[in-house]
C-alpha cells in the first residue's frame, strides 16, 4: 500500500505501528447545518481508503468526532459560534440543532454507502479529557494563561510549520474587518484551548474548569478523542485540504506536547469540490447537499459514482451536465451487470489475476479512477463465463460500495424523477414537439424504463 503524506509530501510505503492493524481518526462534521457535497466527498475518500485497506488484510479501527461543541465559523479562532449561529438561524436549543443534524448527517452516510466509523462520539461528551491535556501542557510549560484563557504557545512547537509548508511570515492577523488581533496572546499565532473570557456575547456552551467557566477550542476535542480512543499513536488522520492549516497543524503541537513523542505517520487529506463559482461553501448562501440532488432524480450512488472517477487528491468541479455524464454511465453499468448470467464456472485463477489488478489500483494511492476501470475490463473480457464476471464484480463492490449486483438499485431512478419526465413528454407532444417526446421516451427506455400510453394516461414499467 503506497499513500501520499502532506507531512512529507511524497507518497510512501504504508507501515503502520503495529503489523496489520490500522489506527485512524478522521475530523467529522460541525453538526449546526446540513453537510454539504463537498464535505461528503471528503467521507466518500475516507470510506474508500477504509475499506481499500481491509480489502488488503489490515484490521482498522476509525474514529470519527462530532463537533456539537460551539467554536469559530472560520478556521483559526475567530468569527462567530457555529453551533450558536444555528441555534438563533432556526429558533432552537443548541442540543436540538445538533441532533438534528447528526441525524441527517448520518442519513447522508447511509445513503452515499459509507461504512460508519467503528468510534462516533461528541464533543461535548468529552470535557474532563480535554482538560486533563490542557493541565498537563500549562504544568510542562507548553501553554499559558493570559487573561483567563489557555492558549498554546507555538513557539514551543517543533517543525510547527512542516504540515502545511506555511511560513510565519506568509500569514496575516486580523484580516476581516469584524475581528480584532488577540493582544492577549504572547505571539499572534498561538492558539486557544480553552476560553473564559469570551470573544462573543451570549456564549452559550460553557463548563466548569480550573480557569473558570468556559469552553474548549476547537482543535483539542480532535486530539483528545484521538489520544482516548486510539491510544498515544495514531497511524492515519484524515481530513480535507482546508484543514491542514490551521487545525491539523494545531492537533500535532498540542498532541505532541501533550504525549512528549511523534504522533500521527500519515496524514491523507482530499482535494476541495469546486462549483463554477469556486469551493463550496455553507456561506454563499444556498448548500448544494445530497438531499437537493436527489430532489433533482440523482441517486446518492450516482454522486458516489462521480468522484469515484476522479482521484481524491485532485479538485474536481461540480456541474448538472458532468452529473448527468456519471449518472447516465453509472446506470449503463448497472444494465450491464443485470444482463450477466449464473451460467458457467467460476474461474479462480482469472478472478485471482483481476483482483490483484484490482488491489494494485487501489494500493496506488487510492487510484479509484484505475480501479473502476479493471471493472470494466471484466465486463468486457469474452474469455470469462458470466459467473466469473459476477463473483469479481461482487469482490470488488466491497470497496466501491455501488451497488451493483443490487436489482432494487438497477436503475436508481427516483419515483420523482420518472413522473417529471413522464409530464415533460407530455409537455412536448401538447407542443407538438414529438421529437423531443420520442427523445424522453427513448432516454427512459436506455435506463431501464419502458413507457406505455393507456386510456387512462402514461403508465411505466422497471424492465429488468
Amino acid at each position: 500500500m503506497q499513500l501520499y503524506n502532506t507531512l512529507t509530501r511524497t507518497i510512501e510505503d504504508f507501515v503502520p505501528y503495529e503489523e496489520g492493524k490500522v489506527k485512524m481518526y478522521t475530523c467529522g462534521p460541525t453538526v449546526y447545518h446540513y453537510a454539504h457535497i463537498g464535505n461528503l466527498r471528503s467521507y466518500i475518500f475516507e470510506d474508500i481508503l477504509v475499506k481499500t485497506l481491509e480489502y488488503l488484510g489490515y484490521q482498522v479501527k476509525r474514529v470519527m468526532n462530532i463537533t456539537d461543541v460551539g467554536h469559530m465559523t472560520s478556521d483559526g479562532d475567530t468569527g462567530e459560534d457555529k453551533m450558536s449561529k444555528g441555534a438563533k438561524r432556526e429558533g432552537k436549543s443548541v442540543s436540538e440543532i445538533a441532533q438534528f443534524y447528526t441525524d441527517a448527517f448520518l442519513k447522508d452516510l447511509e445513503k452515499l454507502h459509507i461504512k460508519r466509523p467503528d468510534i462516533l462520539e461528541k464533543a461535548s461528551d468529552h470535557i474532563d479529557i480535554y482538560i486533563e491535556m490542557i493541565k498537563k501542557m500549562l504544568d510542562e510549560g507548553y501553554a499559558y494563561i493570559a487573561c483567563g484563557n489557555v492558549y498554546f504557545d507555538i513557539s514551543k512547537a517543533k517543525d510547527y510549520y512542516q504540515l502545511s509548508g506555511k511560513k510565519q511570515e506568509e500569514l496575516m492577523v486580523a484580516v476581516r474587518k469584524d475581528v480584532e488581533e488577540d493582544t492577549f496572546k504572547k505571539n499572534p499565532f498561538d492558539f486557544g484551548l480553552w476560553f473564559t473570557t469570551s470573544k462573543f456575547e451570549n456564549q452559550i456552551m460553557k463548563w466548569n474548569s480550573p480557569w473558570g467557566v468556559g469552553y474548549p477550542g476547537w482543535h483539542i476535542e480532535c486530539s483528545g478523542l484521538a489520544c482516548h480512543y486510539l491510544g498515544e499513536y495514531l497511524d492515519i488522520h484524515c481530513g480535507g485540504v482546508d484543514n491542514i492549516f490551521p487545525h491539523h497543524t494545531n492537533e500535532i503541537a498540542q498532541s505532541e506536547a501533550y504525549l512528549g513523542h511523534k504522533w500521527c505517520k500519515y496524514w491523507l487529506h482530499g482535494e476541495h469540490l469546486n462549483d463554477k463559482s469556486g469551493k463550496m461553501s455553507k456561506s454563499k448562501g444556498e448548500i448544494l447537499t445530497l438531499s437537493l440532488l436527489e430532489e433533482k432524480g440523482y441517486h446518492p450512488l450516482v454522486y458516489r459514482y462521480f468522484c469515484l472517477n476522479s482521484h481524491y487528491r485532485k479538485t474536481l468541479t461540480f456541474s448538472y451536465s458532468s452529473l448527468d455524464g456519471a449518472k447516465s454511465a453509472y446506470q449503463k453499468l448497472k444494465k450491464r451487470i443485470r444482463l450477466l448470467t449464473n451460467e458457467g464456472e467460476v474461474d479462480s485463477t482469472q478472478v485471482e489475476q483481476y483482483d490483484s489488478l484490482f488491489k494494485e489500483a487501489l494500493a496506488t494511492d487510492l487510484n479509484t479512477a484505475s480501479a473502476l476501470t479493471v471493472l470494466y475490463n471484466v465486463l468486457k473480457d469474452n474469455t470469462l463465463t458470466d459467473a466469473t464476471k459476477r463473483a469479481l464484480v461482487e469482490k470488488f463492490d466491497q470497496v466501491l460500495s455501488l451497488n451493483l449486483l443490487a436489482l432494487e438499485e438497477t436503475t436508481e431512478l427516483d419515483e420523482n424523477y420518472i413522473l417529471e419526465m413522464i409530464e415533460k413528454r407530455k409537455e412536448a407532444k401538447v407542443n407538438k414537439d414529438y421529437q423531443e417526446a420520442d427523445r424522453i421516451r427513448d432516454e427512459l427506455l436506455h435506463q431501464g424504463i419502458r413507457l406505455m400510453d393507456t386510456r387512462e394516461g402514461v403508465t411505466y414499467e422497471i424492465i429488468n
